[in-house]
């Protein structure tokens, strides 16, 4: 994956994060997670009518994508067309230091950024951000374990394994909270083969 389109995800990550979050420095990040994918495949067939790509998947095998009528410039997108599609994930989540603040819940984001009227190839970016807010209803410090309620009312207990986490286990209390941020960018780009 190219650094730049890396650097690009991260940062808007990070600033959806921050900005969403009003997290204020009494704040304990607990762990973060970057994962990224890269995939170059070719164009086998457009049917912009319908929305419709067919591209090269792998070993040769064709790959149907049903594309929503949001996708634009498709009746530029043609047989042979390089497509570079790279996606990154990333998971963070942090401890909110204050007790009793109750759930809110979930709350979900999304956007696009499409090509620009200089660049005349379909493609675009997009990202997906879940925010979910975990209240922690036990903690157990000799097996590394603490229960976690959802918006929904639903327990889990979470077997903490990373040491720099297990190390910050003690400073938890019962009543507080743990938001995890899930974040998706999407980032599609087209070009005609020279």
């Amino acid at each position: 994956m190219k650094l730049n389109a890396l650097t690009k995800a991260i940062a808007l990550a990070t600033l959806l994060s921050t900005a969403s979050l009003s997290a204020v420095a009494a704040d304990i990040p607990l762990a973060a997670a970057v994962e990224a994918d890269q995939v170059v495949t070719k164009v086998l067939a457009v049917d912009a009518a319908n929305h419709q790509v067919v591209l090269e998947g792998a070993e040769g095998r064709q790959v149907y994508v049903q594309l929503s009528d949001k996708a634009k410039n498709l009746d530029k997108l043609k047989v042979g067309d390089q497509v570079n599609v790279e996606v990154v994930r990333s998971v963070a989540a942090y401890l909110d230091t204050d007790v009793d603040k109750g759930l809110p819940g979930s709350i979900e984001r999304t956007g696009e950024i499409r090509a620009t009227k200089d660049n005349p190839n379909p493609g675009g970016e997009a990202y997906r951000q879940v925010q979910v807010q975990l209240k922690i209803t036990h903690i157990d410090l000799k097996k590394n374990q603490v229960t976690l309620q959802n918006p929904a009312g639903q327990s889990k207990t979470v077997n903490v394994e990373r040491p720099e986490v297990q190390a910050k286990l003690k400073d938890l209390k019962v009543g507080q909270s743990v938001v995890v941020t899930y974040t998706d960018v999407l980032k599609v780009t087209t070009q005609h083969p020279s």
